[in-house]
């Protein structure tokens, strides 16, 4: 089980386009001028929160809205004037507090302040080590980006959106210390000692049944959390949730390098992967990409959850064309035939697969929101083995 992600680029508003002539910055001129915030502030927000992300395109050309059918205006990309403000509002706090964190960071060098124990975790744009503070011994997790992959506001940027998100269960605490050495710039988080989520899900199993509903009970909290707050996470997948205990009880989201504002227009800038939700792989509703919304959230949500239960993915890539596995899901949730039922789902109970329809429904407007998995907690997510094998032989004989 695994695969390698696929790079998405913000489309940024560009803040040297005189006249705010991007269409999003069109539209929140109308909300500036509502509510007295300044247009230069808000464009060079949406600049800065976009600049980061690889594949990005600069944001250029009108786009004439218009009134859609279900209430929402085209001209926004599909989101109501309430979403969009939402997603300003938390633009406009981030920016706040990127430009005060940035006048607080500490200037030292890691080593001089805390002791390296082993590492936690590595990626393609940083790692994570375990220390501990050389005067108190603190345990800390300590997240380090080399400063020639990483900028000064990139690394703000995902410092102050963990610190944004304050306190809650299952997301990864975040501590308001960022330091600026001569060759990278970290930051410091609670430590999380038992690994991620992938060492946990065994293939072609999953985890057991009481695990899997603990897990995405958890991890809803959590994106509902951040939903709250105006954001979208972008990027979940079992490599950024972080295992508390070894009998996999509590898990905690970590990583917040690719959550934007709802509202961000994002363009798919590399081959879609199962996480990947199909609008995303379809034209864009305005041409510098699509506004990004909490439904993308969960479709991935969906996904994992199918992980967590069967030790596969669905599917590689929701392509029709593409991929029989997705083409095979889409003939059966058109059908709801048992017949029609794809094989890598026969081992799913009814509530699983109702949760499931609902979110990989490839209508972003139709999807259950995340916490519609509340409403299935404690009822049978998979089928007995014996009557789960019955269900595949049944299929395979063609009854």
């Amino acid at each position: 089980m695994g695969a390698e992600g696929a790079g998405l680029g913000v489309g940024p508003c560009d803040p040297q386009v005189g006249g705010g002539s991007c269409s999003l910055c069109r539209q929140l001129l109308a909300w500036a001028l509502s509510t007295g915030t300044h247009h230069c502030r808000l464009r060079k927000g949406l600049a800065n929160l976009g600049e980061e992300m690889p594949g990005e395109q600069p944001v250029a050309g009108p786009v004439e809205a218009g009134a859609a059918e279900d209430g929402t205006e085209e001209g926004l990309g599909g989101l109501t004037p309430e979403e969009l403000q939402q997603g300003r509002q938390a633009t406009l706090a981030l920016e706040d507090m990127m430009a005060l964190s940035a006048q607080t960071l500490v200037h030292a060098e890691v080593d001089q302040l805390y002791q390296e124990v082993r590492p936690l975790g590595q990626g393609r744009f940083g790692r994570v080590l375990l220390v501990t503070h050389r005067q108190k011994g603190t345990p800390l997790a300590l997240k380090q980006l080399p400063k020639p992959s990483t900028s000064l506001r990139g690394f703000l940027y995902e410092f102050c959106v963990g610190l944004s998100l304050g306190a809650h269960p299952a997301i990864v605490a975040a501590y308001g210390i960022g330091i600026e050495s001569a060759h990278s710039y970290s930051f410091l988080t609670e430590p999380v000692l038992h690994g991620d989520l992938i060492t946990f899900i065994q293939p072609k199993v999953g985890l057991p049944q009481p695990a899997a509903q603990r897990c995405a009970a958890q991890l809803a909290s959590a994106l509902e959390h951040i939903h709250s707050r105006g954001l979208v996470y972008r990027d979940l997948k079992p490599e950024n949730v972080l295992v508390c205990d070894p009998a996999c009880r509590r898990v905690k989201l970590a990583d917040f390098g690719h959550t934007r504002p709802r509202g961000t227009l994002l363009r798919l800038a590399g081959p879609p992967i199962p996480y990947t939700a199909p609008e995303l792989c379809a034209p864009p509703p305005l041409p510098e990409g699509l506004p990004i919304q909490p439904a993308l959230d969960a479709w991935s949500l969906g996904v994992l959850v199918f992980c967590l239960l069967t030790g596969y993915f669905p599917w590689d890539q929701p392509l029709v064309e593409a991929d029989p596995f997705y083409e095979d899901f889409l003939i059966w949730q058109a059908s709801g035939q048992p017949q029609d039922r794809p094989q890598p789902w026969f081992g799913l109970a009814p509530a699983a697969d109702a949760l499931l329809w609902g979110l990989l429904d490839p209508h972003p407007r139709r999807r259950s929101p995340v916490g519609s998995i509340k409403g299935y907690l404690g009822r049978p997510w998979k089928q007995p083995e014996r009557e789960a094998e019955e269900l595949g032989k049944g299929a395979e004989d063609g009854q």
